[in-house]
């Protein structure tokens, strides 16, 4: 089979690999048909997730066809639909009996695309099958389930959950990337009084304002804390989601936050960034950070069936899976080529 690895920083390659099989009763065979770039991808090659090994195939989210399974499995067979979740989770162990299907203690959490073979391939392995694939009900739209891999549930726990967007309340989404805009549209189900979007690309912010943002502000034209401080009353958001990943803009959530606020960090991190604990600790603020659980996958796929979210609308550019490569460079050049998602069907 054809499949993209990674092979050290800054270097990717399109191979002819082995195709995946069956290591375990629980594994499941999945043929690709549609996957993703993540902005994670970008991290690896970055080499801010040094635990990825040359060799790796990149990718983790996705939507295929069910190949093969493993004597284990009970729930799927040859030829089910299925959606992939980024995260791999035995379902049974201490930590996902409490919800942390990301920290699963028997070879689970990130694997795909970091410690195993991922989904920018014909085929891919699923470990812990059962738990960690799901089915997609007849006439779903499957390229719009793409997104429910990874960034909506990744924007919705992480960022709208963990920062307790509650109705009325006034909410900041510091970067208007992929995961900024999945927790810009699952906002919404908790009625926020005012969303205000923050970026530097001017596409981005007018695409914002079509998801349901009530605010855009470009970073590159002034001073974005003073402007939030001042749409504010002085007070500040009752909610700041990083979804971008540097220090600059950590530092903008701290700088904007109410007393009382949560500061909800999505992005990844590859470098350290100062906490102003010295302003903070007397301020009453909450600050979350996290890996996706992807637990919230069916609430979030119910949604799309009943029509109140359109993850479609994230997807800006497709590509035939063998195009991946063309696809790296458009999506890693986003602002130049006004991409948000790029989707590959094999």
């Amino acid at each position: 089979m054809k499949a993209l690895i990674y092979n050290g920083v800054g270097q990717k390659e399109w191979v002819d690999k082995p195709m995946p099989t069956i290591e375990a009763p629980t594994d499941v065979i999945v043929k690709v048909t549609a996957t993703t770039i993540c902005g994670t991808d970008l991290h690896i090659l970055k080499g801010d997730v040094p635990t990825v090994a040359p060799g790796i195939t990149l990718g983790h989210e996705g939507v295929g066809i069910v190949e093969d399974v493993g004597a284990g499995i009970q729930g799927f067979k040859p030829g089910d639909r299925v959606l992939i979740a980024c995260i791999t989770a035995c379902g049974s162990c201490r930590n996902c009996r409490k919800g942390m299907h990301s920290h699963c203690l028997n070879e689970g959490g990130w694997q795909l695309g970091h410690l195993i073979d991922g989904t920018q391939a014909e085929y891919v392995r699923i470990p812990h099958g059962d738990f960690s694939l799901h089915r997609i009900p007849e006439g779903m739209d499957e390229e719009a389930l793409v997104m429910l891999s990874d960034i909506l549930p990744t924007g919705f726990e992480i960022g709208v959950l963990s920062g307790k967007v509650s109705p009325g309340d006034t909410v900041a989404i510091v970067g208007a990337g992929p995961v900024g805009m999945a927790a810009l549209l699952t906002a919404g189900f908790y009625s926020p009084s005012k969303i205000i979007m923050v970026d530097m690309d001017k596409k981005r912010l007018a695409l914002a304002r079509q998801f349901g943002a009530t605010d855009a502000i470009d970073v590159s034209e002034g001073n974005a804390a003073e402007e939030i401080m001042e749409m504010t009353d002085g007070v500040g958001v009752d909610v700041a989601m990083e979804a971008v990943g540097i220090p600059k803009t950590f530092e903008m959530c701290q700088d904007i936050i109410a007393p009382g606020g949560r500061i909800a960090n999505i992005g990844v991190h590859g470098t350290k960034v100062d906490l102003a604990l010295e302003r903070l600790w007397i301020q009453n603020i909450t600050i979350s950070t996290g890996l996706v659980n992807t637990d919230t996958m069916q609430q979030l796929m119910r949604s799309v069936e009943a029509g109140q979210i359109d993850p479609s609308r994230l997807i800006t550019h497709r590509f035939d899976l063998s195009e991946i490569l063309q696809a790296y460079e458009v999506f890693g050049n986003a602002a130049e080529e006004g991409a948000l998602k790029v989707l590959l069907t094999a």
